[in-house]
């Protein structure tokens, strides 16, 4: 054996405790948030399957029934199955936030990759535009816009594909600044890092350089960010529903049922509280998703 091979350094060995799986497990927190949303998704993806009550069928007799074996949620005013709509609801109110997150997303890493990178007047220029974004008053934005649009859009794409086409490119593009504000934070530290300039320096394009070299660097705090946007948009959802400005009647959204249940809150409170529960779990168990997944992934934490 030579003295070379001998005296060589052995290659360092990566800490169990920088391993984010293993950090995001000690979160127990986080692992409840995604065993609740785990069971969250398989009821509304293989609920309706199961649990066959049409969610349209109308019954008078049948009107604002308490919970029962034949109906576990009860019946609304007009006597349809209120377990039935949450979890077909459920569909739509989880796809409106993920379809969001992917329009925020894109919409943040790009603006927030272009300014981070070529910095000087389009950096000052696309910042100043996140600033204006920002103090936007949100809410009563994003419900003129539906108000002005969704008769228009109805009419291109119908009235139940057309609205969600509407609520997730409205509800992406006024959530995507922090995103933007993240990826331009992380572009001006990586990009001044040592093995950027040797690409530089080796002939690396400029968009070789974004999405190969430092864009995959940046990833960690995007895929947070993502993830709690998607709590953000189904929230937001909700809320138009609950005004009214969201999906038609007959689709059963979480927000529209609680929009359907608040004239009955008296004598029929559980119109309100099961859809009302489904948005807090879900929300929640996101965003301690969320919260590990940032201190997984965070360097700084062992």
């Amino acid at each position: 054996m030579s003295l070379q091979s001998e005296f060589s350094p052995e290659p360092p060995q990566a800490s169990p405790s920088n391993n984010p799986w293993r950090k995001f497990r000690r979160n127990h927190q986080a692992i409840l948030g995604a065993v609740v949303l785990v069971i969250i998704l398989l009821s509304v993806i293989l609920g309706p399957l199961i649990y066959t009550t049409p969610i349209n069928k109308i019954d008078f007799a049948q009107s604002t029934l308490p919970p029962s074996w034949e109906h576990p949620f009860g019946t609304n005013d007009l006597g349809q199955d209120i377990l039935a709509r949450l979890l077909y609801g459920g569909r739509i109110s989880i796809a409106v936030g993920l379809f969001s997150m992917v329009v925020a997303i894109f919409l943040g890493t790009l603006i927030g990759a272009v300014s981070g990178f070529y910095g000087g007047f389009l950096d000052a220029a696309l910042m100043r535009l996140t600033d204006l974004c920002l103090a936007l008053p949100r809410l009563p934005l994003l419900l003129l816009i539906i108000f002005l649009f969704r008769d228009a859009i109805k009419a291109i794409a119908g009235a139940e594909f057309g609205i969600f086409v509407l609520v997730v490119l409205v509800i992406g593009g006024l959530n995507w600044m922090s995103v933007a504000r993240l990826v331009r934070a992380g572009f001006l530290t990586v990009r001044e890092m040592e093995f950027v300039t040797a690409a530089r320096a080796l002939g690396a394009s400029p968009w070789r350089l974004i999405w190969v070299h430092i864009l995959p660097n940046v990833m960690s705090s995007v895929l947070v960010a993502g993830t709690l946007s998607v709590s953000t948009a189904i929230i937001t959802e909700s809320t138009l529903s609950f005004f009214g400005l969201g999906f038609p009647p007959d689709v059963p959204t979480w927000g529209r049922m609680l929009y359907d249940g608040q004239n009955f809150l008296e004598f029929a409170p559980y119109m309100v509280i099961f859809p009302g529960m489904a948005i807090f779990l879900t929300v929640l168990s996101i965003n301690f998703i969320g919260d590990g997944l940032r201190d997984a992934l965070d360097p700084r934490l062992s």
